[in-house]
């Protein structure tokens, strides 16, 4: 008997080809196809192999439509495409999603908004239902990007919290502990004038990794002085600019943590072109433990927060979302550790 497909030449096979080729009916094509139960044995091993014989492939448009599934989900990034492409975070993020939905049928779409524009073109995206669930990540108090996933009604999970009464399901660092562990760490070296770069204060990660810093030098009987506290935005560029006001402000300080690493790098550089030898005069401490921290000049002491395992927790979550619907949101708290290099 020829192996040639039925209609091979006159475009991909249908549904109705593949039921010819196994002797069942349509219906029972598509049970199998939508992994679908009542189907025997027999009938569902006749469809296999019609289906491997002729090439089928399932119209994901058509079985979309019928089953309610857009079978994609969004990672929503509130970023420019050049935040996300400075910011080793959110490759961490991307790679921990992706290997999650691996062994899914699931797409991922990336979908940055940073503009009024964009939120509409993303909120009429949403309204179509064209994705099945929502992941996000970068997330700021007041953005209206959270505020329109909670009116979707869509399965959302988010990359940290707007704060500690987020109703969303969310993925978090133990940033509070992650900041303390950092700065009783340049206790411990006899550091006492430590000064702090934060990130975005409309930004609870930032907030919270402030919190740490003061709760270890309260702990130390140490006071909280504002000279020693600049702000940031977690950029590189802006760790260089808050570096210069606190070496101006606090020409004494003997360190420095900084709540991200490109932050803590940008420091780096300042300090060493002011003369000040990294750890000798100045120990410094990000948080991240990015690629960037193993490549400074010297190798940068550093939070390591779990980037890849968040978007992986993250996929997982809404993925259980999707499936129940119906389910308690969940709230997750990753562990941080503090990794000790040559800068501090």
């Amino acid at each position: 008997m020829s192996s040639k497909s039925v209609g091979r030449g006159e475009g991909r096979p249908t549904l109705e080809e593949v039921a010819a080729r196994a002797g069942v009916g349509r219906g029972t094509v598509s049970r199998v196809v939508n992994g679908a139960a009542g189907v025997s044995q027999q009938a569902r091993t006749a469809v296999e192999q019609a289906i491997a014989e002729l090439g089928y492939v399932p119209n994901r448009a058509a079985r979309s439509l019928a089953t309610s599934r857009a079978d994609a989900i969004a990672l929503v990034i509130p970023e420019t495409e050049t935040r996300l492409a400075s910011e080793p975070f959110f490759a961490s993020i991307i790679r921990g999603v992706a290997s999650e939905l691996s062994d899914t049928e699931l797409q991922l779409l990336l979908i940055l908004v940073s503009t009024e524009r964009e939120r509409r073109r993303l909120a009429g995206f949403l309204d179509g239902r064209r994705v099945d669930g929502v992941l996000m990540v970068s997330v700021h108090a007041d953005d209206p990007v959270v505020d329109l996933l909670e009116h979707t009604g869509l399965p959302t999970v988010l990359g940290g919290r707007r704060s500690e009464l987020e109703p969303i399901s969310y993925v978090n660092p133990d940033n509070l502990g992650g900041a303390w562990s950092a700065v009783r760490h340049l206790l411990g070296l006899g550091c006492r004038r430590i000064a702090t770069i934060t990130g975005p204060l409309d930004m609870e990660a930032a907030v919270v990794r402030l919190d740490g810093y003061r709760r270890a030098l309260a702990e130390a009987g140490l006071p909280d002085e504002p000279r020693l506290v600049a702000h940031g935005d977690f950029s590189e560029g802006s760790g260089e600019r808050a570096m210069a006001e606190l070496l101006e402000l606090e020409p004494e300080l003997d360190a420095v943590f900084a709540a991200s690493d490109l932050m803590a790098a940008g420091a780096m550089r300042v300090l060493r072109r002011a003369g000040r030898r990294i750890p000798a005069d100045v120990a410094v401490v990000g948080f991240d433990d990015s690629p960037v921290a193993r490549h400074t000049e010297p190798p940068m002491t550093t939070v390591r927060q779990p980037s890849e395992e968040m978007g992986r927790a993250m996929a997982r979550l809404l993925l259980e979302e999707i499936a129940s619907p119906s389910r308690s949101h969940r709230q997750v708290i990753l562990s941080t550790e503090l990794v000790v290099r040559e800068s501090a």
